[in-house]
């Protein structure tokens, strides 16, 4: 039977889903990866071309945010793990055929054009109606898969905890068990096999696993070598933590990481089973998230294509398109089914929308002028804000009279209480006067006294300052002096000391002590010093109430012994000054005598230096002349010494050159001596080699000489008697004749 080309086939060779280009994000088995397809059919059937799903049943609704279901198991929640999930495309439909009559669910195709009411429906209660807080999102399958992170996760399981392992242990345990595991592997199963297994355990545990996710799947190859791509294959999101190196040696401390892969694998298996009994369609349903589509897609794909691996190669094609048919038939049915039910939905909010929106022009018909209303509504905005300025301004007054009453309170509270205390004390003076028994004459009297005295105690003490300030004044004065005394005294003893006259034993003083000093007693009372205040103001005073006289106050008598002791002192020193400038004229004639004659002698030393200096270059140039000369003289000596030496060392140079010279040319007298010997030898054997040579070619060509002398006579004799038989032939023939 033929068919037209492009149709779906289920003729042997038997295609497999390796080269179909898969729309959703479940991962393809291994079994449909590793088959070879020998056709490239379904790529471009005509079910697969046509089929394009809405997003909403009114393009201005979009799908609400997928529903993020959290599990409280050892896993997580494998959503957020990256795992891979069965997610439809909505831009083609695999096994949709553009000729089975169903029409799209898009608005245009089913309802014809919109009109603007239609456009302008928004759903109030709907599956596919959004939650309040999302905004308009584009549809997303329920188990769309999130991106593959930019790095490798690390896995958030605390897997080397103990109590941790032991619960998924024990869960896995469980999930074995109530699948009948060592049934179907024949292979049975304890708790060491999920506490401490063997590689057996686990390579049989992964098997049935990964056979629960692609029944299809046969193991050929050893499990370190399967695991791995499977791995990459499920997306499992900590394949980078398990090595080829770890699949060896499964257990120990790597037996939590394998653990963890068991674990996920089981949690897979079970998602797919609950999936297809249909267990999250409550949950997406309560989220807003239709799946119904989904579903329908899922089913048909899943009965076609078992239908389609029972078939053998013995099948035509009519057999494919009759196990084909029930399934299209089927999907046609629910589609037809969900848009008749989406159909009275939508015809629903129409007329819901037509009654809301006559019910707002009946508003706004029975609403008053806006103009009208927005001039009143503005003249109470002004009024509003100028009551609030007026409030403002008063209850910022009120609160500074506030403040200002608390501050003359607390004055009042102050002056009060100072009050009291005022009352109290005239009040006490009150009671001690009484008590003197005193009349008001007496007190007047008494003030008045005291008054006077008062005033008196102040003038004085104002007199007493007074003199005390000139006191103050003279003893200040009387300081100075004293200081000013003290420096002169000084300096009397310095010059004294430069004079030689002090001490006693000095050279002018003979035996006379003429040093000054103040005979100020250091010694003070203290009643005197209580009553002055200060040291150098008793060290003006020589008793407590009387000063010291200039004539007791230094040691020596200045005017009397002193200056005539340094008169006569000027006169001796006079003399002495003359008898020193007679000696220093002759000792100046003296030295004027002898400048003269060392300048003579200065004189005569310079003829004798020039001479000396005259002679000394004469002597340097006839030294550096003979030093040039004797210079010259040894280097020629230097150089005929070197050429002798080397004349010499080319001499024995050249007799040893000669000697040597000798010796090779002997021995190569005697080598070629002997090598003549040699090859004249060699003539020798070579001229009788070429003597024999000749000799033998002379025998030859003596001998070939002789044989062919002997041939040319045989064959002269043989012309010979021929032409002496032609000879006689023709006589014999003329004699015939």
């Amino acid at each position: 039977m033929s068919q037209p080309p492009g149709l779906f086939s289920v003729r042997r060779p038997r295609e497999t889903l390796g080269h179909i280009q898969n729309f959703s994000g479940i991962p393809q088995p291994a079994s449909a990866v590793k088959r070879v397809s020998s056709s490239n059919e379904l790529r471009n059937a005509p079910f697969t071309a046509s089929h394009a799903r809405s997003t909403s049943i009114n393009q201005s609704v979009q799908r609400p945010a997928q529903p993020n279901f959290h599990r409280s198991s050892s896993g997580g929640n494998l959503a957020d793990m990256g795992m891979s999930t069965a997610r439809r495309s909505v831009s083609s439909n695999m096994f949709g055929s553009a000729n089975t009559g169903r029409q799209s669910l898009a608005p245009n195709q089913l309802f014809g054009s919109q009109t603007p009411a239609s456009q302008s429906i928004q759903r109030r209660s709907s599956i596919f109606s959004r939650p309040s807080g999302h905004g308009p999102v584009a549809h997303q399958s329920f188990f769309s898969q999130p991106p593959a992170p930019g790095i490798a996760p690390k896995d958030p399981r605390p897997l080397r905890d103990s109590s941790y392992r032991a619960r998924l242990s024990q869960e896995l345990l469980d999930y074995l068990t109530q699948n009948n595991f060592e049934l179907e592997m024949k292979h049975s199963l304890t708790q060491n096999s999920v506490k401490s297994p063997t590689q057996k355990d686990f390579t049989f545990m992964f098997q049935w696993l990964y056979r629960r996710i692609d029944p299809g799947y046969k193991f050929q190859k050893s499990i370190d070598t399967e695991v791995p791509p499977i791995m990459k294959q499920l997306r499992y999101p900590y394949e980078r933590d398990i090595t080829k190196s770890h699949l060896v040696a499964v257990g120990g401390q790597n037996w939590p990481r394998f653990l963890g892969l068991l674990h996920w694998m089981m949690q897979l298996a079970q998602m797919l089973d609950n999936f297809t009994r249909g267990a999250y369609d409550d949950a997406c349903a309560e989220a807003g998230v239709d799946i119904a589509s989904d579903r329908i897609v899922f089913r048909f794909l899943f009965g076609a294509y078992q239908d389609w691996l029972q078939m053998g190669p013995e099948d035509d094609e009519e057999s494919e398109e009759a196990a084909l048919q029930p399934h299209i038939q089927a999907m046609t049915d629910e589609f037809e089914r969900i848009n008749s039910k989406h159909a009275e939905e939508l015809r629903l909010y129409e007329a819901e929308h037509e009654a809301l929106k006559a019910q707002v022009e009946e508003f706004e018909r029975n609403a008053p002028d806006v103009a009208k209303l927005d001039k009143h509504f503005k003249i109470l905005e002004d009024d509003k804000k100028k009551f609030e300025e007026y409030n403002a301004n008063v209850q910022a007054k009120i609160e500074k009279y506030d403040a200002r009453i608390k501050i003359l309170e607390a004055e009042i509270q102050r002056t009060e209480a100072d009050l009291q205390v005022v009352e109290q004390e005239r009040q006490s003076l009150q009671q001690s006067v009484d008590r003197q028994g005193l009349n008001i004459q007496d007190i007047d009297r008494m003030n008045t006294e005291r008054e006077r005295l008062t005033k008196s105690h102040e003038d004085a003490l104002v007199m007493l300052d007074e003199v005390n300030k000139k006191v103050l004044e003279k003893e200040a004065e009387t300081s100075r002096k004293l200081e000013d005394l003290e420096v002169v005294v000084k300096r009397y003893n310095s010059l004294g000391y430069q004079m030689s006259l002090i001490p006693s034993t000095a050279v002018n003083a003979k035996g006379v002590d003429f040093e000054l000093s103040l005979n100020i007693s250091d010694n003070f009372s203290t009643s005197t010093s209580r009553r002055r205040g200060s040291p150098d103001t008793d060290r003006l005073l020589a008793d407590n109430n009387v000063g010291y006289s200039p004539v007791h106050l230094l040691n020596l008598d200045l005017r009397g012994a002193v200056r005539n002791a340094f008169i006569a002192l000027r006169k001796e020193i006079n003399e002495r000054r003359k008898a020193a400038a007679d000696a220093d004229l002759n000792a100046r004639d003296f030295l004027d005598n002898i400048s003269e004659a060392l300048h003579e002698k200065n004189t005569e030393i310079d003829n004798l230096n020039y001479r000396v200096n005259e002679a000394s270059r004469m002597y340097a140039s006839l030294k550096e002349s003979q030093t040039t000369t004797h210079t010259q003289q040894t280097s020629a000596i230097e150089k005929l010494e070197k050429e002798l030496a080397r004349m010499r060392e080319g001499l024995e140079r050249g007799v040893v050159e000669l000697e040597q010279r000798e010796i090779e040319v002997g021995v190569a007298w005697e080598s070629m001596r002997e090598e003549a010997a040699r090859v004249r030898e060699e003539l020798h054997s070579g001229i009788e080699r070429c003597l024999e040579d000749v000799i033998r070619f002379k025998v030859r060509v003596q001998k070939g000489l002789e044989e062919f002398e002997g041939w040319v006579g045989e064959e002269v004799e043989v012309e010979l008697l021929g032409d002496e038989m032609d000879g006689m032939g023709l006589e014999d023939k003329r004699d015939e004749e």
